[in-house]
């Protein structure tokens, strides 16, 4: 599944909605005023909704929103309950409204991410125009009721599997544990699972737009919150005031292209480790030159997948060559963070001594699908909810042959980047499908929305940035010459400036803008 991980943690803001303005802002399924006037009498109640806010610490509040199941049948009692927080820092004189961001994964609780830092992500310009909001999507996090997986597939052989399965018997037991993980989630979650699609994530985000007495949306989306973002410029086109779509995923690609896309982003920016490890991590880098540290690391695989590197900790595991794999991916998202931690680990592993990529594996965990874990107080179900919506949002193959046959360009163009990227697909071939397809952007009567491309961008690659700006009409890209995941927030005053100037006052970046 596309693993795009997630940007960071913010601030997040609700305004007190009157019933009136509420109710005048209704808004039917299927774009602008699709719906009839049945259905909108049926949506109401949720359209119409007061939250009731409470203190939830650090000077957050926090209120709970209700939501139709689906929205097919929004007056059959079936609801999902989301949790939201805001951060009400605007000046009252100043103030321009409520924005509202969603931090990423598929999987992220955005409560919890707000409440991890504050707000910080976001500049005092911005923070000082508009209160800061976000929710836990449904089924994420403190959603009721969540995604949720049974812990016991049945399917542990004791065995390490292999990244890229090759023979008969890695291939059989590869789909057969992607069978099992996902039947696993199937009997804990039920029907959840079909319930829980970008699409209807976005509708429930127009809910809370009116919930917040806001009669347009302005949006932030890091990462997998681009989808969101889309999805919602797709349905409610003319209900967007402004919104950003930094780290952006392309909807017009297939499962195997995501794959191929993501692997590659992944193998790239590891080749950039190497390139810019002493710019970045200084002496702590594994290898004097670029070519040393490419071959530290292609030797820590090879002796990996033939037994696992020893550690000096009995509460931790040996380190096989998926766990290299995920520590070493996990830390492109973030180099000024993370790249000196990982040059130690690697440095100390080619001396024989995994212990400190174990400790790497170890913080990653539950979740090394997507490379940061929201640290707030809200229940997380990353792993569950990740492979829900992404499944779920893409089409599959049922059966293993397309997956096998797309190993072969995936090992040519990204080695075990890419091999790890469409063995991990291998879960979605028995999920429930959902009525999504590829496509490229439909959103007549958006106003330009603005995309943040980063070049050297692991998860989303910069391509799929380029792509999405140009299937929205008048859409902008705004590039960011850099490595790590995402831009706004962590890549400089150029992108801040940039940006802020957009969601404040709207103003458009000029045709090449780059930072």
């Amino acid at each position: 599944m596309n693993r795009a991980g997630r940007r960071r943690r913010h601030p997040l803001v609700l305004s007190l909605a009157l019933v009136t303005l509420a109710a005048a802002s209704l808004v039917g399924c299927g774009g602008q005023d699709g719906s009839g006037a049945e259905e909108q009498a049926a949506l109401k109640p949720f359209y119409t909704q007061r939250l009731k806010w409470t203190a939830c610490g650090d000077g957050l509040r926090c209120a709970r929103l209700t939501v139709p199941r689906d929205y097919a049948h929004p007056e059959n009692g079936k609801t999902f309950v989301l949790p939201v927080a805001k951060a009400a820092m605007a000046d009252p004189d100043e103030r321009v409204g409520s924005l509202v961001y969603n931090p990423g994964g598929p999987g992220a609780s955005g409560v919890s991410d707000l409440k991890s830092d504050g707000g910080e992500a976001f500049s005092d310009s911005v923070r000082a125009r508009f209160d800061i909001v976000s929710f836990d999507p449904r089924g994420v996090g403190g959603s009721k009721p969540a995604v949720t997986c049974a812990d016991d597939t049945g399917e542990e052989s004791g065995e390490p599997e292999p990244i890229t399965p090759t023979t008969t018997e890695d291939r059989a037991r590869a789909f057969a544990t992607a069978r099992a993980e996902a039947a696993a989630c199937v009997r804990a979650s039920g029907d959840v699972l079909r319930q829980v699609g970008t699409a209807d994530a976005a509708r429930d985000l127009d809910v809370l737009r009116a919930a917040l007495g806001e009669s347009k949306l302005t949006y932030l989306g890091w990462s997998y919150g681009t989808s969101l973002g889309t999805s919602y410029a797709e349905q409610f086109p003319r209900r967007v005031r402004a919104l950003v779509l930094d780290g952006a995923i392309d909807p017009s690609l297939d499962w195997r292209e995501r794959a191929l896309s993501q692997g590659t982003g992944f193998r790239r920016a590891v080749d950039d480790y190497a390139e810019q490890c002493a710019d970045i991590a200084g002496d702590s880098c594994p290898g004097a030159t670029p070519a040393e540290i490419s071959d530290l690391i292609e030797d820590l695989y090879e002796e990996a997948a033939r037994e696992p590197l020893p550690v000096d900790d009995e509460d931790l595991y040996d380190v096989d060559a998926r766990t290299l794999l995920d520590v070493v991916t996990a830390a492109m998202y973030t180099p000024e963070d993370e790249w000196e931690g990982l040059s130690d680990a690697l440095t100390e592993a080619a001396d024989g001594d995994g212990t400190k990529l174990a400790v790497l594996a170890e913080d990653e965990e539950p979740s090394t699908d997507s490379h940061r874990k929201a640290r707030g107080t809200a229940p997380e179900n990353d792993d569950a909810a990740i492979i829900a919506v992404s499944c779920l949002d893409i089409p599959h193959p049922r059966t293993a042959g397309p997956y096998w046959d797309a190993l072969t360009a995936a090992e040519k163009s990204a080695g075990v980047y890419g091999t790890s990227s469409v063995v991990d697909e291998l879960t979605c071939a028995t999920w429930p499908t959902g009525t999504q397809r590829p496509h490229r952007v439909s959103a007549e009567g958006v106003p330009p929305v603005l995309v943040v491309g980063t070049t050297g961008d692991p998860a989303t690659p910069y391509e799929e940035a380029e792509s999405l700006a140009d299937q929205f009409p008048g859409g902008m890209l705004l590039t960011y010459e850099g490595v790590g995941h995402t831009a706004y927030g962590r890549a400089g005053s150029c992108v801040t400036e940039a940006v802020d100037a957009y969601l404040i006052d709207r103003k458009p970046v000029r045709p090449g803008a780059t930072c």
